[in-house]
């Protein structure tokens, strides 16, 4: 029995002897430790991160906003599918004057309906000027080759103009002469009758 003891003894002194944690493997169940708890933070990081998401769009995908957003759209899709079905009673409505008939508004908003008058008839003079230039547009080449050529015109009768100007000058020079001339002969003609 003492050797069993001293068996059971050996061995369990040789068990907690080997069972001692080496150095190296403290540091490598705290590092262990370490990461098990960053694993852990992180995953409650994601957890937190999923809840603030899902509170954020909660509004949006909750199946009651979801439905009150279908109603709306549906509302306005039935509204514009009678837009679409009145279409020709909307454009003679549109095309018909209103000038004569007293509009529907209340009195408080007629002095902006003046202005607003006011700004479309000067938007519409300007759109109107606006489009005799877009329709001009495709007409320009010819127009600029019109030019070129009546400014070639111009250069050569401004041309022949100076040729004639300084002919008319030499003309008036040699009438002056030949008037002066004659005035000279009929004088010496006179003078020379009244010696004799």
């Amino acid at each position: 029995m003492f050797l069993l003891l001293i068996a059971v003894f050996l061995s369990q002194e040789t068990l907690d002897f080997t069972c001692r944690k080496a150095p190296c493997f403290v540091k490598f169940s705290e590092i262990e430790k370490i990461v098990n708890i960053q694993a852990e933070i992180n995953e409650k990081k994601l957890r937190t991160e999923i809840l603030r998401l899902e509170k954020e769009t909660a509004d949006i995908a909750h199946p009651f906003y979801l439905g009150k957003k279908c109603e709306i759209l549906q509302d306005m899709n039935r509204h514009l599918e009678a837009v679409l079905k009145e279409k020709r009673a909307l454009r003679k409505m549109l095309i018909k004057p209103r000038c004569q008939e007293s509009l529907p508004i209340e009195a408080t908003f007629h002095k902006y309906i003046v202005e607003l008058l006011t700004e479309a008839v000067t938007f519409i003079e300007k759109l109107e000027s606006h489009l005799q230039t877009v329709r001009i547009l495709p007409h320009i080449p010819n127009i600029m080759e019109n030019m070129d050529a009546a400014l070639t015109k111009t250069e050569l009768l401004v041309i022949e103009l100076e040729e004639l100007a300084e002919q008319i000058l030499k003309w008036r020079d040699l009438q002056k002469e030949v008037y002066s001339d004659s005035i000279c002969n009929t004088a010496e003609l006179d003078f020379g009758l009244s010696l004799t």
